[in-house]
């Protein structure tokens, strides 16, 4: 039967102490390069994996991250989680995923349920108030994504420059009725793209309806097709993809073809 190597049989390859190998490990930054280095290699052919509940109590860090994001079945968000866990990996950190089905109460309680689990937290396109998430950054360390909160680091994307590339392509095929599916009330990446949306369409002397909030789903699209119909607009700017797919469907089953020469939808490519 195989016995796992432990770190005396590091130390013992490696010719340091026990102690070093531990600092290797949890506080590298301590440790010669050249013998950080040797211990590792002998960590590494000897197969060695430090024990990372043990090494927490030691550092008073997990090495794992929490990832929550709005919608998992949103096709927005598999790569996104994808790069999180392979940049998470590469630092030798675990990455936690979990789901709110776009509840702001489900996303309260994650946060509350992952702070003493994890390092710090990734929000992602959080549907929380700014105040709360201020609150709960108190708690545990957050980095916001699609959305920007004070006093917090951010990862955004210029979803504005996507919703003005929209426009001036639709006012350019002669699109002069425009209608904007919103996102979810409160979000900060809805209210960015209507703000530049609305921008665009006024310099290219183009009529913009807003329609929403709207539920970031192929249900909140399919709920606006009745609308964009009786509104009469020839194009239509959709909050995300799923919103298009259902606004799409929702057209087709009242009998008006989507996309065609007389109307054309386009949808931006984040949250």
């Amino acid at each position: 039967m195989h016995v796992p190597a432990t770190i005396r049989d590091v130390a013992r390859a490696s010719g340091v102490h026990i102690s070093t190998v531990s600092r290797t490990f949890s506080a590298p930054h301590l440790v010669n390069p050249e013998t950080r280095s040797r211990v590792l290699a002998c960590a590494e052919h000897l197969g060695y994996r430090p024990n990372r509940a043990a090494r927490a109590l030691i550092t008073g860090r997990t090495h794992n991250i929490g990832l929550i994001v709005a919608d998992i079945a949103n096709p927005f968000f598999p790569p996104l989680i994808k790069a999180a866990e392979s940049a998470a990996r590469h630092r030798d950190y675990h990455i936690f995923v979990t789901d709110t089905n776009e509840d702001p109460a489900v996303e309260e309680e994650l946060v509350h349920a992952l702070a003493k689990q994890v390092d710090g937290v990734l929000l992602c396109s959080p549907r929380m108030s700014n105040s709360l998430i201020e609150q709960l950054s108190r708690e545990v360390p957050l980095v916001v994504i699609n959305r920007q909160v004070t006093g917090l680091p951010s990862v955004v994307m210029d979803v504005g420059q996507g919703a003005r590339l929209a426009v001036e392509h639709l006012t350019g095929l002669g699109h002069r009725h425009i209608a904007l599916l919103g996102g979810p009330r409160g979000s900060w990446t809805s209210r960015e793209i209507r703000r530049a949306a609305t921008a665009a369409a006024r310099t290219a002397d183009a009529e913009l309806t807003v329609l929403g909030p709207n539920q970031p789903t192929e249900h909140g699209g399919i709920g606006q097709a009745e609308h964009v119909h009786r509104l009469g607009a020839t194009a239509v700017l959709a909050y995300n993809d799923l919103m298009a797919i259902g606004l799409i469907e929702g057209l087709d089953s009242l009998g008006y073809g989507c996309p065609r020469r007389s109307a054309s939808s386009a949808s931006t490519t984040s949250r």
